[in-house]
């Protein structure tokens, strides 16, 4: 399992609206639960802002795991 977490400047957010066709691939989150124990009026509708890390299953089918082994460093622009 990779750990993966939200993009942050200056300690803030980064948010950004993007078009879906510019959307590689969509992947299941799975919370890092740590030690606490959820409220009892816990909904999931509420995780990507009670979480700070998720897990992302690299395994979860074949295309996701070539996705996730290609050299993005390839890619920067200078």
């Amino acid at each position: 399992m990779r750990v993966v977490e939200p993009e942050r400047e200056r300690g803030a957010l980064t948010l950004a609206i993007i078009n879906l066709d510019t959307a590689a691939r969509a992947t299941h989150l799975l919370p890092v639960y740590g030690t606490a124990t959820l409220p009892e009026n816990f909904h999931s509708s509420d995780s990507l802002d009670a979480f700070d890390h998720y897990f992302v299953n690299p395994y979860a089918d074949h295309h996701m795991h070539e996705f996730l082994s290609i050299d993005y460093s390839l890619f920067t622009v200078n």
